[in-house]
């Protein structure tokens, strides 16, 4: 792959919000406490479902995947992004670039994968009870996390070499806070429709088809949840799904607006805003639905912490 063209030796220039100064301090506030609550949020989710032994399913497995992927994920950006911000020339390296670039898609493309594979989950636990130990068990649950892992960063070097071959003839101002593909597309001084056809099809495969299959499992799971008789078993069943819902609302909704059009129809400014919900609040809101939302959760955390008092103690 020919990444290394006209545009490396001096890297990139990220706007931002360059133009609207204001907005420079509400946003590093806005970055900086929303990065230290998806830090805090994700690690506590992680160590309590590592150290509670209750937890130890194959929901909370993924969950613990997912955890992860989102504190990479806005790690990926964040950092550089409010560095950025406290500077004169907002600047990123054109290695600098790729390796976000990469980063990004691939956390992207797993997250969708990962999400599809939880709502697969919770399909079993709820439509196929009796079978649920013996179809999630410990090896599928793996196989299902590394297939997930390693499709999303396949998926992610292949979008990353159409969009960094694209001949840029010297464009260095990228209008965006981070190195992301629509961004840099519009660097390009080519016809780059070939390449957004390229784009959008792999883009259908990560996004359209993953939430499909989510769709389907909830359609499944609706009609099984609604031929419970009892109210208390209903609430339980819908409480389960309730904070997966949620996050796939949040996050395929933004996602498919940005990537599922062509980079010239979307505003650069709603384009940017866009980017910053998916990339850096979604993640932030994910352990707050998933621990506020879930009763086994503020369970198992209570626990944890009050081992953890009694050992200090």
């Amino acid at each position: 792959m020919n990444w290394a063209n006209e545009s490396s030796p001096k890297g990139f220039i990220l706007l931002g919000f360059s133009d609207r100064p204001w907005l420079q301090m509400p946003l590093f506030v806005l970055l900086l406490v929303s990065y230290t609550i998806t830090i805090f949020g994700n690690v506590s989710i992680m160590m309590v479902c590592i150290l509670d032994p209750k937890l130890h399913t194959p929901m909370y497995f993924f969950l613990t995947n997912l955890s992860i992927l989102d504190l990479c994920y806005t790690t990926s950006t964040v950092p550089h992004m409010l560095i950025n911000i406290c500077r004169n020339k907002k600047t990123i390296s054109y290695g600098g670039c790729v390796a976000q670039l990469i980063i990004f898609l691939a956390l992207g493309a797993t997250e969708c994968l990962l999400l599809a594979v939880m709502s697969f989950d919770r399909y079993v636990a709820i439509c196929r009870p009796l079978r649920y130990i013996v179809i999630m068990n410990h090896w599928f649950c793996l196989r299902m996390v590394a297939f997930s892992w390693f499709t999303g960063f396949s998926n992610s070097v292949l979008q990353s070499s159409l969009t960094l071959n694209m001949p840029r003839c010297g464009r260095q101002e990228v209008d965006h806070f981070f190195c992301e593909v629509p961004a840099l597309l519009k660097l390009s001084c080519a016809d780059t429709r070939p390449i957004e056809n390229e784009l959008f099809f792999f883009s259908v495969l990560i996004l359209l088809i993953p939430v499909t299959l989510i769709l389907i499992s909830y359609g499944f799971i609706a009609q099984a949840v609604l031929r419970i008789r009892s109210a208390e078993g209903r609430k339980k069943a819908f409480g389960t799904c309730g904070s997966h819902m949620v996050v796939v609302c949040l996050f395929f909704g933004t996602a498919i607006y940005m990537y599922l059009q062509p980079p010239s129809s979307t505003s650069k400014d709603w384009g940017k805003m866009v980017s910053l919900f998916y990339g850096i609040i979604t993640p932030m809101l994910n352990p707050l639905i998933y621990s506020l939302r879930n009763k086994d959760m503020k369970e198992a955390f209570k626990r944890v912490m009050s081992i953890t008092f009694f050992y200090k103690k």
